[in-house]
């Protein structure tokens, strides 16, 4: 089957499965070295984060019974949280209290926060290379943000109800999901220059290529070393030069 079925060049996806099926080694080997540099780097060149998450529970209680204004107020002082729980005052505190020598940026690029949806729980997540860290870091927002925030908002203190986790494993990097993404884009290049260098070899190998590119019959072979290159001009020159013969 002709890679090119026309002078306008179409593909023959026929002979490219057959292409890449002979070159099948080529693209396994390069998809293992890809995966594996992939691997290497993932686990030795990257940092490993860890991540640790404590959860508050926002309150508003202006009475012992809790009624349908304290619920709806709570919801909208959870929103609040997630903005202040990153302020100045909240990180420079925690910077404080674990001595930490690190700047306020530093550390408020490691903290989030987040709101599950129709709750009045706030998540605080922590991402830092050192999971005890992690957990510290953790912790000490829980706290001084239920006190900072409790004091500039005049509103009861947030009840924590879950204290920061400590991380047996990263989070990041994913490594086996690196590995496999670098193997396959390996496979996926490689395949890509063995089509591309196919395309553009103009070269006549051998009696086939002589019916497959000028559509003529040998009558004979003569041996000869290496290879004839013909551009796409000239096979289309020579061929009408022997059909007019």
């Amino acid at each position: 089957m002709d890679l090119y079925t026309n002078e306008e060049g179409e593909i023959n996806l026929i002979e490219l499965f057959y292409l890449i099926r002979s070159k099948l080694w080529l693209i396994v080997l390069f998809a293992v070295l890809s995966a594996a540099g992939v691997y290497l780097y993932s686990s030795y060149m990257i940092t490993s984060i860890y991540t640790s998450k404590t959860q508050l529970y926002i309150i508003n209680r202006s009475t012992e019974a809790a009624n349908l204004s304290d619920i709806q107020v709570g919801t909208q002082l959870t929103k609040d949280y997630m903005v202040l729980v990153k302020s100045r005052a909240v990180v420079n505190k925690v910077i404080e209290n674990l001595s930490l020598d690190k700047s306020y940026e530093d550390i408020a690029k490691t903290v989030s926060a987040s709101n599950p949806s129709n709750t009045r729980i706030l998540e605080i997540k922590v991402d830092y290379p050192n999971a005890n860290m992690a957990k510290r870091i953790a912790d000490e927002f829980a706290n001084v943000s239920g006190e900072q925030i409790a004091k500039i908002m005049a509103t009861d203190i947030p009840e924590i109800i879950d204290e920061g986790n400590l991380p047996t494993s990263p989070s990041s990097p994913n490594i086996s999901m690196n590995t496999l993404i670098g193997g396959i884009i390996g496979a996926v290049l490689m395949s890509g220059i063995i089509i591309i260098l196919h395309m553009m070899d103009d070269t006549i190998k051998d009696s086939d290529d002589v019916e497959r590119y000028l559509e003529l019959n040998t009558l004979g072979l003569i041996p000869i070393e290496g290879k004839v290159k013909v551009s796409k001009s000239k096979k289309k020159k020579l061929k009408k030069s022997m059909q007019k013969k």
